[in-house]
């Protein structure tokens, strides 16, 4: 994975990730050792550039993509003292979709061995790989033998059909296409892939609450993702475009200034805090095209209400897609804000507040290495990718990756059965 290693580092012992944002782009480059959690892991470099090409998350410059991933990984390349070849990346398009389903398989010997599960997993992976569908992710929620109750594990366990409920992420192959060539033109290649939402809820939510149902936002400039969990199991994913890029685009509208401007005002007055004692107090602000030595006044009661009207509809769109996805009973017993958009003043309240639910904005565990400024939401997809790669039950990463003829990652099984 390390093409120029520090001394007496293995190529095993060093791990690159990728992020591609809407608004920029992560690489980071850890020291790990194997078997271990992404707790233990030394953080070597990281660097972050403006993305560029990207609309909602799909690629529309190859060229620009390009040279933002190439920024990022040059700047954590640079810190860390080596090179990588290989990175683990994170996914937002292709219209990320979940499904649920059941998929069984006669026991040959009558007895469950890994030939079964194999069986069982492809076919599992053949009947979401369909109509231009990759897989990107796959989970097992429960075990089944001859009809009766769920077991764990059921390898050496007697029986004659064996059914698992299996819960799968999976996204367009086009967009994924140019996602991967994007990635190969600054020469590199992806180790494995992941769903950004999974990515983000790992690094921004805890083990217990991931066991007792939780739900993970993910408010990111262009895009906002959900992941639901319960009893430690991924439930749900689902990926929206509409991020916080959208409540500057609406106070760049309502005050005809341009988006610069905005954005400055969005993250100096911008709160969504219950009871605000400045409502009726000025700000000034420079008009597009305007004169500047007249600034025009606004008052931050009314730049907060653009950003509740704009959030109180996103919210509100997040509340169908959950409750379509029929999680909400398991996984809403929490709710965990994250992402650059999570920094609004005030949004983990409002979030309550419209939910009905505990909220809290995530606090990023910092890991050995990461600089103070990188332990923020803002990037939790990047120090989710950490847990993802470090750990065989995400059922995620691939012996290759690339887009085949048969299929994505059709030679991920190996990797996906020790998941399950």
């Amino acid at each position: 994975m390390a093409a120029s290693l520090r001394s007496g580092m293995r190529a095993d012992d060093v791990l690159g990730v990728l992020d591609i944002g809407n608004s920029k782009t992560v690489c980071m480059i850890a020291a790990v050792r194997p078997g271990s959690s992404p707790r233990a892991a030394q953080v070597l470099g990281i660097g972050a550039e403006p993305t560029r090409g990207l609309k909602g998350g799909v690629v529309v410059a190859l060229d620009e993509a390009e040279q933002s991933v190439r920024g990022a990984v040059a700047k954590a390349e640079q810190m860390a003292g080596l090179s990588v070849e290989e990175v683990f990346v994170s996914v937002a398009c292709g219209r990320v979709k979940s499904s649920s389903f059941t998929a069984n398989t006669k026991v040959e010997r009558h007895v469950v061995g890994s030939v079964d599960i194999e069986r069982l997993t492809a076919a599992a992976r053949s009947h979401v790989e369909q109509d231009g569908r990759a897989l990107l992710h796959m989970n097992c929620l429960s075990y089944r033998l001859d009809g009766a109750a769920t077991v764990g594990d059921p390898l050496a366990l007697a029986g004659n059909v064996l059914a698992a409920d299996l819960h799968a992420v999976t996204a367009d192959e086009a967009p994924l296409r140019n996602l991967l060539h994007v990635i190969e033109r600054a020469y590199l290649s992806a180790a494995g892939l992941a769903p950004a939402p999974y990515a983000s809820a790992l690094a921004a939510t805890t083990e217990e609450e991931r066991q007792l149902g939780v739900l993970a936002i993910d408010i990111g400039a262009g895009t906002t993702t959900i992941a639901a969990f319960a009893r430690g199991h991924l439930l749900s994913t689902e990926v929206v475009p509409v991020g916080g890029n959208h409540a500057t685009f609406d106070i760049a509208h309502a005050l005809a200034t341009d988006l610069p401007e905005a954005e400055r005002i969005k993250k100096e007055y911008g709160t969504l805090s219950r009871v605000v004692a400045d409502d009726h107090e000025l700000i000034a602000y420079a008009p597009t095209g305007g004169d500047d030595s007249v600034p025009t006044q606004f008052t931050k009661g009314e730049v907060r209400a653009i950003i509740r009207g704009r959030m109180s509809g996103l919210f509100g769109h997040l509340a169908l897609r959950i409750d379509r996805s029929g999680v909400a009973r398991r996984a809403m017993q929490r709710m965990v804000l994250t992402g650059g958009g999570s920094q609004l003043v005030g949004l983990g309240e409002f979030a309550a507040d419209f939910f009905g639910r505990p909220a809290r904005v995530a606090r990023i565990e910092p890991l050995e290495g990461l600089p103070a400024g990188f332990c923020s939401p803002a990037f939790s997809t990047a120090v989710g990718l950490l847990h993802v790669a470090l750990d065989p039950r995400a059922g995620t990463r691939g012996e290759q990756s690339g887009l085949e003829s048969g299929g994505y990652l059709r030679r991920m099984g190996r990797w996906l059965r020790e998941g399950l």
